[in-house]
């Protein structure tokens, strides 16, 4: 639940922030030195924060999730803006196209690729953060599982949840590889996979 509510919230703000920053220059240069600063900080180091802030529920894992997730989905569509043709993008401005049109006709088909990386990056990033928050702040889940049965020294209920976690996060990686390869199946990358 965690995982799912954590990565669908940094999935729409990454989306949406990214292409409003990437497309308005000003956002772009004024936001540049900060998104390098904040985005390097590693999720891990912000549990104290997340704990004194929003205790040990699951606020504090959601906060962690959210954050972690957040910067993988951002970066790439911004990397997907910054790849729009000029001349496509000349085009639109001589023919007058408004903002979200040339947002939804010329941008978001050349995000779209970098947006599903952002995609299977983040899905991956939140599972991954979402098992740590469980484990160290102790939020309900399968890492706090893990952390009880490694306490009381029940080591093979600790391996069959270390087993358990191994293969949710296959199972994650092949569903967003699906995804990918569903949205993308006009792209020259995927067909080329496919064909392959």
């Amino acid at each position: 639940m965690t995982w799912a509510i954590g990565f669908s919230i940094a999935l729409v703000a990454g989306i949406v922030l990214g292409m409003v920053i990437g497309s308005v220059g000003i956002l772009r240069d004024a936001t540049a030195s900060t998104i390098e600063f904040l985005r390097p900080i590693p999720s891990v180091a912000l549990i104290p924060l997340a704990v004194l802030m929003l205790g040990t529920g699951r606020p504090g894992t959601l906060l962690l999730v959210v954050y972690a997730t957040f910067w993988q989905v951002l970066v790439q569509v911004l990397y997907g803006v910054q790849d729009v043709d000029p001349v496509a993008r000349d085009t639109a401005r001589s023919y007058r196209f408004r903002f979200l049109t040339t947002a939804r006709t010329v941008v978001w088909p050349t995000t779209l690729p970098f947006a599903m990386t952002g995609f299977r990056l983040g899905a991956t990033v939140a599972l991954i953060l979402t098992i740590t928050g469980e484990l160290i702040i102790g939020t309900p889940g399968l890492g706090r599982l893990l952390a009880v049965a490694q306490q009381s020294g029940q080591v093979s209920s600790m391996y069959a949840l270390v087993i358990v976690t191994g293969l949710i996060g296959v199972l994650v990686n092949l569903g967003a590889r699906a995804v990918e390869r569903r949205v993308l199946h006009w792209h020259s990358s995927v067909r080329r996979e496919t064909a392959s």
